[in-house]
């Protein structure tokens, strides 16, 4: 990963999956992150016995109790994280932590919809808020007016399941609250890209893939992907963006994901000139719908 070097990096939902995978991606790099900052509920506990193993061997990975839900935990992570690293900041945060309810839409809930959200979409929200000073600060000590995820970026672990114009798995399962929510977190990612821009700071929401996590496999069907694959494709995207991709949706890959639908000709008059104005991705960056990338992890 020639392209991706970083001084600290903090991972929610580290404990297993995609998360997981990401830590033990970091720990492989040539020259691995000084500091790697593993957050999940309960760091202590049986379901993060690997994450242990780890850190007993790896003195730069720190283990962070973080609930994502929950803004008095988000508050004491970024208090913790900020005692570790003393004067410097965080180069990377990688928004992975999420959760699933997969019921078809007339079984969906007040309930579920909104534990769904407050973990896919506000966690990320608040976590962003909460380690923005910390984001800010590694931006200003990093040589260059350019954007890149060694400066400081924020990547929000999406779905592809929140385009809308790519609607694939729907007979599979519904997971209504889930798409919803990743539909909003893609959003977010891009008010973000707006917004923390002038600070020096990448946002891009990224879809990785249907991968072989525990929640991927929810659904019934096999995912393709493995956690290895996934995160390896990840990690090589990441290390090639720069201030042109802030406020994308992309995949594993690198592909470039449609928010939704273009469609044309519209339904009132447009002249020639707007038409020219109206983006239009290159084809090499153009998704092609496969099943393979159907579903995100729900990691």
């Amino acid at each position: 990963m020639a392209g991706l070097s970083v001084h600290s990096v903090l991972v929610t939902g580290a404990n297993r999956g995609i998360g997981l995978g990401l830590v033990q991606h970091f720990l492989r790099m040539p020259k691995p992150p000084q500091w790697i900052f593993a957050g999940c509920r309960d760091p202590k506990g049986q379901r993060a016995q690997e994450l242990q193993n780890l850190a007993s061997k790896h003195p730069n990975i720190i283990n962070i109790p973080l609930e994502v839900s929950d803004p008095a935990s988000i508050k004491a992570a970024a208090a913790k994280v900020g005692e570790h690293l003393g004067g410097s900041g965080l180069n990377l945060l990688i928004n992975n932590a999420g959760i699933a309810k997969l019921k078809s839409l007339d079984m969906e809930t007040l309930e579920d919809m909104s534990e769904v959200y407050t973990t896919n979409t506000i966690g990320p929200l608040l976590m962003a808020q909460a380690f923005l000073p910390l984001l800010k600060k590694a931006a200003q000590g990093s040589p260059g007016s350019g954007l890149s995820c060694s400066k400081a970026a924020i990547i929000n672990i999406s779905s592809i399941a929140g385009s809308i114009s790519s609607f694939f798995g729907w007979d599979m399962v519904q997971a209504t609250s889930y798409r919803c929510s990743k539909a909003a977190l893609n959003m977010l990612s891009k008010c973000q890209s707006l917004a923390y821009k002038e600070h020096g700071i990448l946002c891009v929401a990224l879809h990785p893939g249907w991968v072989q996590t525990d929640l991927g496999a929810a659904a019934g069907h096999p995912p393709p992907t493995t956690v290895d694959d996934s995160v390896q494709g990840m990690l090589k995207v990441l290390s090639t963006l720069s201030e042109k991709e802030t406020g994308t949706f992309l995949d594993w890959e690198g592909n470039v994901i449609p928010w939704s639908y273009r469609i044309w000709p519209p339904s009132t008059p447009t002249s020639s000139s707007s038409r020219s104005k109206l983006p239009t991705l290159p084809a090499s960056r153009q998704l092609q719908p496969r099943l393979g990338s159907t579903w995100g992890a729900l990691a």
